[in-house]
Parts: C-alpha cells; sequence; structure tokens
C-alpha cells in the first residue's frame, strides 16, 4: 500500500510539473515562430488566392515580390536589426550573404552575351542544327509505313536470343538485352565482391570525423533502358546496389530504386529487418531476414532457458543467414522479373523483392550494367523474349477530331504554355492531350498550348513525329538533333513563339512528364502587379554550380561563386516583357546560352532585373521532385499518372497518384 500511495504522489507531482512546464514550451514555440517569420519575410511566397490581395502599390505593406538590383552603381540597401545594411527583398541573412558577394566583387558582374566563353556549346548546336537539317529531309521523304514501326530498331520483326551468355572483364560490364524482358526472364551475374577500398569524403572531415578517409565496398547491379535525349543518362529501371560495409547506416545494407531523367526515386533499403508479411511482392516480402552485427537475439533470458531445459521444453531450430554478400568471396546473384516486380536472390536463397514502379515497363530493360567493385566472371540472361513488341502509332496516338488543337485566335490571350518534349516521347504528348489540356481555359482558347520537340536521329522516328504534328496540330518541330545540353534551344524557341506568334500576357513553360494544375496557376498569376514583370516559380537562392563530378560545370562555363536566382525547370511562369527582351538579345546575338535551362532562365531575368524590377514569386507547390498535396503543378509524371491526375482533379480531388 505505501508503494502505491508513493506512486501516485510521484504521478501526480510530475502531472503538476508538466502542466508548470507547458506554458513556457507554448511561449518558446511562439518566440521560434515569429523569429522564422521574420527571417523568411523577404521572401515572396505564394498563398491560396483568397487569402492573398493584390498589392495597391509597389512598396505598400505585405507586398510580395522580390527585386534584385545587383549591377545599380549603388545599391539600395536597408538597415537590419542590428543596424547593417542589407540588399532588399530578402530578409537580413540572405540579403547579408548577397550584399557580401556585392562587395566582392559583385560590382564588376557582366551581362553575359557574345564577351562570354560559350563555344563548346555553340559548337554543339552548329552540329546538332546540321544533323537536324539532314534528318529533317530524310523525314520528309520517308515512304514507309510510320504506323507499324519498331520501337528500337525501325526495321521489320527481328528475331531475339532467348537467353544471353558473356564473361565478365574488367571494369564496367555492360550485356544488351535487345527485345528487353518478360515476366519469368532472369538474369544472373556470377562474380566476387572487392575488399573495401579507401576513399575520401570532404563532408566527414567538415564534421571533424577523422580525416575524411572511409573504407567502402560496394558495387550496383543496374536494369536501364534507353536514354531519350543524347547527352541524358539511360533510366534505371532497377538499381540494385549492395554496401558490404554500409554507408551512414554503419551496417551492411541492399539499397533498390529507379532513375528517371537523371532524377532518383525513394530508395527502397534492406538492411537485415525482415518486411512485414502483409508488404510483398508476388507472395514474397520486400526484405527477408539477416544477421545483423548489431542485433542481439534477447527472445530468451538466462533463467527462461534454465527453465526450459529443466522441464525438458525442446528448443526449436532456427536457420540464420548472414549478410549475402563477403568481401573476396564469389556469389551468384540472380534478379527475376515476375508480374508485380523484380525478385532478388543470392546463392538460390530469397533476399529482396522491389514492385514495378510507374512509367517503367519490362520490355524496357534493354540493358544489364555491372559496375563498382566488383570483378564479374560471367553473366547469364534466360527466358528472354523472342520478339520485341512492335510499336505503332494507333496504339499510342488516339487519331480523334476530340485532340485536336484549336487554331491560335488573333486576339490576344492571358497565357502560351510551351511544353519540352522529347521525339520519342509519342504516349507522353497523348496522356497530356487527354487530360490537363482539356482545362476550360485552353478548350476556349484564353490559353494556348503548344509541344516543342527536336528531332532524333532515327528517320522512321522522325516520320511519325511529322505525321503527329500534322494531324494534331500542337506540335512544334524544331530542326536540330536533340541533345540534353541544347534544351536551352527550346526554351529560347518557347519565348520566340510566345512573342512572334500569339499575343500572350504571359509565357509558362514546362516539360512532357510535368501535370499543371492550370485553373490555379492562373488564379496565382491574377494576384499579382500586372504592371510589372513576373517571375514565378519553385525558386532556388544561392546555388553552388558543382565543380567535380559527372554533372560538373567548369569556370569558363560558369566563372562565379554561385548561380543566380532561378525556378526549377519543370515549371515556371514569365512575363511577356521578359520573353520580349530575350527574343531581342538572341536575334541580336547578346544572349548567353547556358547548357543548363533554368540557371539560363534565372541568368536572362537578372539581367532584365537590372533595367526594370521583377516581381519573384516563389511557391513549393510547382513541385520539383514528383507530386505534393494541392500541387500547382506535379513532376515526373508518368502518362498513366497524368490520366489518373486528372480523374482525381475532375471529381474535385487535388491528390496525387503515387506508386506504392
Amino acid at each position: 500500500m505505501k508503494r502505491a500511495r508513493s506512486s501516485e504522489v510521484f504521478l501526480g507531482g510530475r502531472g503538476r510539473a508538466r502542466r508548470r512546464v507547458a506554458p513556457l514550451l507554448a511561449a518558446v514555440a511562439f518566440v521560434y515562430l515569429l523569429f522564422v517569420s521574420v527571417k523568411l519575410s523577404g521572401l515572396a511566397g505564394i498563398a491560396d488566392p483568397a487569402a492573398v490581395t493584390r498589392p495597391a502599390s509597389v512598396g505598400s505593406a505585405g507586398e510580395v515580390m522580390v527585386q534584385r538590383r545587383l549591377e545599380d552603381p549603388a545599391p539600395r540597401s536597408r538597415a537590419g536589426g542590428d543596424g547593417v545594411a542589407v540588399v532588399p527583398g530578402y530578409g537580413r541573412i540572405t540579403g547579408e550573404i548577397l550584399r557580401r558577394r556585392w562587395e566582392a566583387g559583385g560590382r564588376g558582374r557582366r551581362r553575359w552575351g557574345r564577351g562570354g566563353n560559350f563555344s563548346e556549346l555553340e559548337r554543339m548546336a552548329d552540329e546538332a542544327w546540321e544533323l537536324g537539317g539532314k534528318a529533317w529531309e530524310e523525314a520528309c521523304a520517308f515512304t514507309g509505313d510510320v504506323d507499324s514501326i519498331l520501337s528500337r530498331d525501325g526495321g521489320g520483326e527481328t528475331k531475339c536470343p532467348a537467353s544471353i551468355n558473356i564473361g565478365g572483364g574488367d571494369g564496367e560490364t555492360v550485356a544488351f538485352l535487345p527485345c528487353g524482358l518478360a515476366v519469368g526472364s532472369a538474369v544472373t551475374v556470377v562474380g566476387t565482391a572487392r575488399a573495401a577500398r579507401a576513399e575520401y569524403v570532404e563532408a566527414l572531415e567538415r564534421r571533424g570525423e577523422g580525416n575524411g578517409t572511409v573504407m567502402v565496398a560496394q558495387f550496383a547491379v543496374e536494369l536501364r533502358g534507353l536514354r531519350a535525349v543524347e547527352g541524358e543518362e539511360p533510366p534505371r529501371i532497377l538499381h540494385l546496389n549492395p554496401r558490404l560495409r554500409g554507408d551512414w547506416s554503419h551496417r551492411p545494407v541492399l539499397e533498390m530504386n529507379t532513375c528517371f531523367r537523371m532524377q532518383w526515386g525513394k530508395a527502397h533499403r534492406c538492411d537485415g529487418n525482415p518486411s512485414k508479411n502483409d508488404d510483398q511482392v508476388d507472395g514474397l516480402i520486400k526484405c527477408e531476414k539477416w544477421d545483423r552485427r548489431d542485433s542481439v537475439d534477447s527472445k530468451e533470458t538466462k533463467t527462461g532457458s534454465w527453465l526450459n531445459r529443466f522441464i525438458g521444453r525442446a528448443k526449436k531450430p532456427e536457420m540464420r543467414w548472414p549478410y549475402p554478400f563477403s568481401e573476396g568471396k564469389m556469389f551468384v546473384l540472380t534478379i527475376q522479373a515476375g508480374i508485380e516486380g523484380y525478385h532478388v536472390s543470392v546463392g538460390g536463397r530469397h533476399v529482396a523483392s522491389f514492385p514495378h514502379r510507374m512509367g517503367f515497363s519490362l520490355e524496357d530493360a534493354t540493358g544489364l550494367a555491372v559496375t563498382g567493385g566488383v570483378d564479374v566472371h560471367s553473366i547469364y540472361a534466360t527466358s528472354l523474349p523472342k520478339v520485341h513488341p512492335s510499336f505503332s502509332l494507333q496504339q499510342v496516338l488516339e487519331m480523334s477530331d476530340r485532340w485536336k488543337a484549336r487554331p491560335v485566335s488573333e486576339e490576344p490571350i492571358q497565357v502560351f504554355i510551351g511544353i519540352i518534349s522529347a521525339t520519342n516521347h509519342f504516349a507522353e504528348r497523348m496522356a497530356i492531350r487527354k487530360s490537363w489540356m482539356q482545362f476550360p481555359a485552353i478548350q476556349l482558347g484564353n490559353v494556348v498550348a503548344r509541344f516543342f520537340v527536336a528531332l532524333s536521329h532515327r528517320k522512321e522516328i522522325n516520320a511519325a513525329l511529322k505525321t503527329e504534328a500534322e494531324y494534331f496540330g500542337d506540335v512544334v518541330i524544331l530542326p536540330f538533333i536533340d541533345r540534353y545540353e541544347l534544351v536551352v534551344l527550346k526554351t529560347v524557341a518557347i519565348c520566340e513563339f510566345g512573342v512572334q506568334n500569339v499575343t500572350a500576357e504571359y509565357i509558362m513553360k514546362c516539360d512532357d512528364d510535368t501535370f499543371v494544375r492550370l485553373d490555379v496557376v492562373l488564379k496565382q498569376i491574377s494576384v499579382y502587379n500586372r504592371t510589372m514583370p513576373l517571375y514565378m516559380g519553385n525558386l532556388n537562392l544561392l546555388h553552388r554550380p558543382l565543380r567535380h563530378g559527372k554533372w560538373a560545370v567548369t569556370y569558363e562555363e560558369w566563372p562565379e561563386f554561385v548561380y543566380p536566382p532561378y525556378a526549377n525547370g519543370p515549371g515556371y511562369v514569365i512575363s511577356i516583357d521578359i520573353a520580349r527582351d530575350i527574343v531581342s538579345r538572341h536575334a541580336n546575338h547578346s544572349l548567353r546560352l547556358f547548357k543548363m535551362e533554368d540557371v539560363s532562365m534565372g541568368m536572362w531575368v537578372e539581367d532584365f532585373n537590372s533595367t526594370a524590377p521583377v516581381q519573384y514569386i516563389h511557391s513549393w507547390r510547382f513541385c520539383q521532385f514528383g507530386c505534393v498535396h494541392n500541387y500547382f503543378t506535379a513532376h515526373y509524371q508518368s502518362p498513366w499518372q497524368m490520366l489518373c491526375l486528372w480523374n482525381k482533379l475532375s471529381s474535385g480531388r487535388a491528390h496525387c497518384c503515387n506508386y506504392r
């Protein structure tokens, strides 16, 4: 009884203590929120149309624009809370960074034009234009049947081998699967994992964790597709990455993922903990169990074990498996294609399963690559399809008058939308025609949308594109060979079309895997001051160029320390006066072309901002990495997801259609 009363007293005292602490925590939270709101007050955010009113004047209270005039002889500044002058419109911390940048050399920053060093990009563009002219002539002269061409080689019905066997080699080992995979196909890799090697990680040294050297033992097995554009990495339909010495988790892991248009999806990691029984792929759990070095099996205490032996209770034997890969030891890894996903086995034992993700099909897996710390002895691929499925325009393009574009009106329109697309993305363009291009604003002619497409090396694909453009009337064909580095030329073409072919107040640029909620975007545009230039999207501030690695930018390409503020490429809006300036400067050869399209637009807008203050409007709802609830734009959407989003939006729900 005494123990019970003492417990009651203790619990009661702790409850009173919590009640005393609660007001203090609430006060601290309020002060923190107030502090954050002050820090971020300079960066304009987009609120719901009903909650935002148009500013009465440029300098009125509650204005929602960011103005930059870094090239003025003397930058306008205001005093922060500590009396330090900062750049207006950015808040104290960011404004101070920009002020220091300006003092350190921003005053001498030149407007990039003919004086900039962009000869490599120029040479690439000249070659693309020359080859594109020949490709267009071949497409126009093509007399074959574009309605039943093969998606891989453009010939007749080609037979593919049912199995493939290749030997290993040094470096990256690649196998070509001409007809892709089918349900039941299997790829087996026989190899030996190499011993760990030392790698330098700068972030570790900055955190004070030794000299930044870490021992790494890992390799990757990838099922790859075909790249859509020259210069772009091929999609990873399955990326399997065994990390024998672990990573940030400090334990061996098996990571699986996909990569589309050089953007990785959400990783699926197996670390030795088994998945739940209800989380299965084709009846197999996603992650099997193996012994973890940091775990101790404490199911049975010493006392319990002694009692079980004393009463003669039999203990059920349990099979325990180690991590499936070891340094210096041979392994036999098999990836089998199932109905719901891929199944990974090592040494005949199931290890993990990875579900198919939207936008990736089995027949797209036309390549296998093994890279990293592994010596490959041989690769076997069995039960492969013998004939690749034929690609027919009638299967992808619904040749119906319902999806044809309206003629461009001679009357002024509100927005012109330029959609950047790859040559062979017939399904993506068709999905857009059947989804968000059915918004009333487009159907009534207040908004005009067009696809901007360059040419392929294959004349059959170009001929099919020509047929598509002639029928639907919504494709602008640019006669140069498509390359990832030359996407910026499509952006310039969008501006030229918006200035010279239509009379629009605003121009929006997006990609063919971007779903646009056009109704809310139009409402957001109408919120802001129409008398001032507008640049609206998901803005990036003070992003630094990468100087090393695959995506390195040389100092000749970009000599400055940071990029100018720029909106992410999947979806942004500019006003027509900015577009006119871009077209004018491109015509007189004073417009600098940079290989990153979205950074180029930020650079052009910053130059325009030096003569006329621009409203920089930011919102994370122009989603860069996928789809978020109540989005403005959703990126990386497959044709199936486009139609799913449209169906949900038609029922009044702005919800995402993500894969599991």
